[in-house]
């Protein structure tokens, strides 16, 4: 029984007694990180400064982009150095890291890249903060240290009462600080001593979350600013490819139409104007075969009449821009030589050309080529709106293969939906079945 109440005593106390200890070293680690952050900071900004100097040189010659990626690598190592330097002061804290070093690009594109200058806005940016932290740690360190250390640095009977003293030898004001005795005037040191190195892990504490936020905000990959650079370069290459995804697909389908009326009303208008002339000679002298040809021509007016309307079905389809894209897909499926199972959903309102138009082509598409290569026996259209989405697929039960190969109706439709915002998958395994799906966002 007495051997075990020392044992319990010491197990009440270990919990109080780790804590400083953790305390301690936590404020030594930082104290370190916060008094040689000068020196870092100042090679770091050197180097940077070095680093773009040189860049800029480097790039105003022809072909020195290579060497302008290599001049401003040193603006990369202060960098480095500091996030190493912060991971372990923070894990010194306890704190676990988030996100480590952020992705590094290729050493071409390493000019343009924007954690680069982020890089060297942080060598720049950091020097003052690190000059006014590194003065109040290290004051905060000597003028503690040197309070509780004063009893020991000065001799027995060198100590007067606390007593401060203000201007010259002919003209000055003293001022009692109430210490009428050296025993008072040694408590007062220690005391304050004491007061000033207990506050010292707040102290370090604050510098280090100030000095460590910046660091954290310029040179991570969550920070906020970098974020949204990113997000700004995301949407520039977005934007840049719709509008070439755009381009080709409109440079695709004016290629097709000039195709199909080369092919189509084009050869009936000749074949008319033949026609009309052989009228025309022999008007007087056989009227029989003038009226063989007048009604020739007659059919080929008509079959170049019918060829017009289907190219200006596949321009703007009047169905479409009249009722709406349920109409429209449901006109589709009553003219497909393959039998159609419609399964539309309901539409709240009326959709907005730039979603209808591409969802439409889409399907019309998907039908062609299921009419022509598929074999299919039997195919479906599905149509679904909800959650700012339009869903449209087309499916077959035919012999599968179809892919967004470049020359294929598919790849011209794959560009429409990208210039759209959308976007389209194909599943199409040899064999069957056939599975075309477009989703397009919208309100």
């Amino acid at each position: 029984m007495a051997q075990s109440l020392p044992f319990a005593v010491r197990g009440r106390r270990a919990p109080g007694a780790g804590f400083l200890l953790r305390t301690a070293r936590r404020t030594l680690v930082e104290s370190v990180y916060l008094l040689t952050a000068p020196v870092t900071a100042v090679a770091g900004l050197l180097l940077a400064l070095v680093g773009v100097g040189l860049g800029t040189l480097a790039s105003l010659v022809p072909g020195g982009s290579p060497v302008a990626a290599g001049a401003l690598a040193p603006a990369r190592w202060s960098a480095d150095l500091e996030r190493w330097r912060i991971v372990k002061v923070r894990s010194a804290a306890g704190r676990e890291e988030v996100a480590g070093r952020r992705p590094r690009p290729k050493k071409t594109a390493a000019v343009s890249d924007p954690g680069l200058w982020l890089d060297v806005t942080h060598a720049v940016a950091v020097l003052p903060v690190v000059l006014v932290t590194t003065v109040v740690t290290g004051l905060w360190w000597f003028i503690g240290v040197a309070f509780v250390t004063f009893p020991l640095r000065s001799a027995p009977g060198t100590i007067r009462p606390g007593v401060m003293s203000v201007g010259s030898a002919q003209s000055h004001l003293y001022v009692s600080l109430g210490l009428l005795s050296p025993g008072e005037h040694v408590a007062f040191g220690i005391v304050i001593g004491l007061l000033l190195l207990c506050t010292l892990p707040l102290v370090t504490r604050a510098c280090v979350a100030v000095q460590a936020g910046l660091g954290k905000a310029l040179l991570w990959d969550v920070s906020a600013l970098y974020r949204r650079i990113r997000g700004l370069e995301q949407e520039r290459d977005t934007a840049r490819a719709q509008t070439v995804a755009a381009v080709t697909a409109e440079a695709t389908a004016l290629r097709r139409l000039e195709r199909d009326i080369h092919d189509g009303p084009q050869q009936r208008l000749v074949r008319l104007a033949m026609e009309l002339g052989r009228a025309e000679r022999h008007f007087d002298s056989r009227p029989e075969a003038a009226r063989e040809a007048l009604a020739d021509a007659i059919i080929q007016t008509q079959e170049a009449l019918e060829e017009l309307r289907a190219l200006s079905r596949g321009i703007a389809p009047p169905i479409l821009v009249d009722r709406g894209l349920r109409e429209a897909v449901t006109a589709l499926a009553a003219r497909s030589t393959v039998p159609v199972e419609l399964d539309a959903g309901p539409l709240d309102r009326r959709l907005d050309a730039a979603v209808e138009t591409p969802a439409y082509f889409v399907i019309a598409e998907a039908l062609t080529n299921v009419a022509k290569h598929s074999h299919a026996r039997r195919c479906e259209i599905g149509l679904r709106h909800g959650a700012g989405t339009l869903r449209v697929w087309v499916t077959d039960d035919g012999v599968g293969g179809a892919a967004l190969d470049k020359g294929h109706g598919l790849r011209g439709l794959d560009d429409r939906l990208h210039a759209a915002g959308g976007r389209l998958r194909v599943t199409s395994p040899d064999g069957g079945p056939t599975t075309i799906t477009a989703e397009l966002a919208c309100c």
